[in-house]
């Protein structure tokens, strides 16, 4: 029973798991909303009305999943006030600006622009909406700026002074905490992440309708953009993450050493251990299958070169190895998955068969939410090797939480399941419910038009016109996308 657990404990799930929930919903906006973005201006630029169906398409997807990533986001705050007061008292100073810089940059951007691209495309003139369209796309890539900022001090803390309260104070320069040395790595390796997960997603749903009718030119332009971000960014995904683990090493060898499972340090270089099992007590893993010194050549780019393991750290400091082990392997394979169909695509394409392949369109349905894995993974991965720090080798997360009942703690986390299985289960759900319908010519999006007394009398507009009197370009066959 929840009541029987320790308040820290309980209070360590309910920020996972309310976390958890909100990291998928910006993962596929920010990613989507870049996607509107290069929809609109094809478009604009091209005239082709395939593109301009598509962002109706996509643009009623990602309205749900941005209102999504904002409700779940709220309670974070909560959360921060109730069940760890302590941190935010002492690390308010340093992370307080930097949330209130988000507010004030990337939310004023998405709120200030938002109802005009949702709703502003039979009100405003093209230009003016595909600026909103850009606007929105920006302030999504602000707001995870400053968030990963805020979460990559925590990781390694710079720039900070120690009040005479124990509070940690901003030091004489804010670039310093803005730009600590995990952040450059940390925000380019989780926005291109939120990339590909949208590029999944919207390729999996392109091949779920060529898989039904592999002439759609709506599903075949989708999925061919998808195709191509997947080849493209999934190699430079690869890199990016091998040189955050580098500075990984350098600032937090503990997390390295469990992601590694290097119970042991190594003189003479280091195996890669790709799979076993760990254990703690016995500080070893189990049947494990490893490749000799491959984990020295990736680390430390030399066959020979020496690997501290966790025996150099006390045992009161090191994280829970298990859970680091395998997060950090499915994030890792799922990665190498999604190079693999980028280069199947590429093959494919290279052939001129890319839309005649049904073995890879049901490969990229499986691999549909395979973004949204990797992400909580990689999550997983970066907040577990913390432990048992919140500010690394500064203040442990058991000295931050506030000091609560467990019962009071397991009161609002089993509230927090059920509301949030019901609210943002019917969510997801009817996201699927429009993911399942196919796009066509003449594409339906949000408009003014959808509500009020017109669409209650059952009364269909007519051809609508932007304010430069141009009617809105209807759908025809276009030529198919290489």
């Amino acid at each position: 029973m929840l009541e029987n657990l320790d308040a820290l404990l309980l209070a360590r799930i309910q920020f996972a798991f309310t976390v958890s929930f909100h990291f998928f919903f910006p993962a596929f906006s920010i990613g989507l909303a870049s996607y509107l973005a290069v929809l609109e201006a094809l478009w604009l630029k091209t005239g082709k009305s395939v593109y301009h169906d598509l962002f109706k398409y996509w643009i009623k997807i990602f309205a749900i999943a941005f209102a999504m990533g904002v409700v779940s986001g709220i309670v974070m705050s909560y959360q921060f006030g109730t069940n760890w007061s302590v941190f935010s008292d002492k690390a308010g100073p340093v992370i307080g600006p930097l949330m209130a810089y988000e507010v004030l940059t990337a939310f004023f951007l998405e709120a200030g622009f938002l109802g005009v691209m949702l709703f502003g495309m039979e009100k405003v003139g093209k230009k003016l909406h595909f600026a909103a369209t850009l606007m929105v796309a920006l302030g999504t890539f602000v707001s995870a700026f400053w968030i990963l900022s805020v979460n990559s001090w925590m990781q390694t803390p710079t720039g900070y002074e120690i009040g005479a309260n124990g509070q940690f104070l901003p030091g004489p320069s804010w670039w310093d905490i803005v730009f600590n040395p995990s952040f450059p790595y940390r925000l380019v390796h989780t926005v291109m992440a939120a990339y590909l997960t949208t590029a999944f997603v919207v390729g999996a749903v392109g091949a779920w309708h060529l898989l039904k009718d592999r002439a759609n030119p709506h599903a075949r332009t989708m999925f061919s953009m998808a195709m191509w971000m997947a080849a493209i960014v999934t190699p430079l995904q690869i890199f990016a993450g091998d040189m955050h683990g580098l500075n990984t090493l350098e600032h937090q060898p503990a997390k390295v050493m469990a992601m590694e499972g290097h119970y042991q340090s190594h003189p003479d270089g280091a195996p890669l251990i790709l799979f076993g099992i760990p254990d703690s007590d016995a500080k070893t893993i189990r049947y494990a299958i490893e490749i000799p010194k491959a984990s020295s050549l990736i680390l430390k780019h030399d066959l020979n070169a020496p690997l501290a393991g966790l025996d150099t750290i006390p045992d009161d400091q090191e994280p829970p190895v298990g859970m680091l082990f395998w997060s950090f392997r499915i994030m890792v394979g799922i990665g190498f998955a999604m190079l693999g169909i980028g280069l199947w695509s590429l093959w494919g394409r290279a052939r001129g068969r890319l839309f005649d392949m049904p073995w890879l369109h049901r490969a990229a349905v499986l691999m549909g939410p395979s973004g949204f894995a990797a992400v909580l993974a990689g999550w997983i991965t970066t907040e577990v090797g913390r432990q048992p720090y919140v500010i690394y080798g500064l203040l442990r997360t058991a000295d931050a939480a506030s000091p609560l009942d467990a019962p009071a703690v397991a009161a609002s986390l089993l509230a927090f399941i059920l509301v949030y299985f019901a609210v943002f289960g019917i969510g997801v759900w009817y996201i699927l419910k429009l993911m399942g319908k196919a796009p066509h010519a003449g594409e339906h999006g949000i408009e003014y038009s959808d509500v009020g007394p017109i669409r209650t009398a059952g009364i269909t507009p007519g051809p609508t016109q932007n304010p430069g009197g141009e009617t809105l370009p209807s759908a025809k066959p276009e030529k198919e996308p290489a």
